[in-house]
């Protein structure tokens, strides 16, 4: 799934397109007792990776996590501000890199199930993350906080980066087929 941007200003966009596609997906949210909400966000991390590759696509999640800090409510839960990365989610947030790093990865392989695989590592890496996090915020066992704010996100979770990268196929070869990107 390697993509070739025939400029620089293609590079942008498409970074900006995905970094505005994080932030409309981060809306869309169950808030739940323990502070960390059921979101769209690992989907569209996923994405981000997968489509833009693991530069591009790390940019993305950097461009996001940077407007959302300066005060802008693209997180979940219409929230921004530098103290949603020190909240009981911060450290999921932190974590989105390691998703979009290994999807990126993972796509440029050309192989679906190391794809897919890398995906879920960058995911289970998300997840110590915010766990490590969310433990030291509550003064919990890191198990603790696991069985809390990991164990019952982690099959949707790993749902949301196959079908993320099943997305990103077909968005790479729609862009393809209109001669936007070239195939590399």
């Amino acid at each position: 799934m390697k993509i070739g941007f025939k400029s620089h200003v293609q590079k942008v966009v498409m970074t900006g397109v995905c970094a505005a596609l994080l932030a409309v997906l981060s809306q869309i949210s169950i808030p739940l007792p323990t502070g960390v909400p059921v979101t769209l966000q690992t989907f569209a991390v996923a994405l981000c990776g997968y489509i833009l590759g693991p530069a591009l696509g790390s940019l993305a999640v950097l461009v996001y996590l940077v407007i959302g800090a300066v005060g802008l409510p693209v997180f979940a839960g219409f929230s921004g501000g530098v103290g949603a990365f020190l909240g009981m989610s911060g450290g999921f947030m932190w974590g989105f890199f390691a998703i979009s790093l290994l999807c990126g990865w993972g796509a440029r392989l050309n192989n679906r199930i190391v794809s897919i695989a890398l995906g879920v590592a960058g995911l289970l890496v998300c997840h110590v993350c915010g766990v490590a996090q969310f433990a030291f915020l509550t003064s919990s066992t890191f198990w603790q906080s696991a069985v809390a704010v990991s164990v019952p996100f982690l099959l949707k979770d790993v749902i949301s980066v196959a079908l993320a990268y099943f997305a990103a196929v077909a968005v790479v070869a729609s862009l393809k087929r209109a001669q936007l990107v070239d195939t590399l």
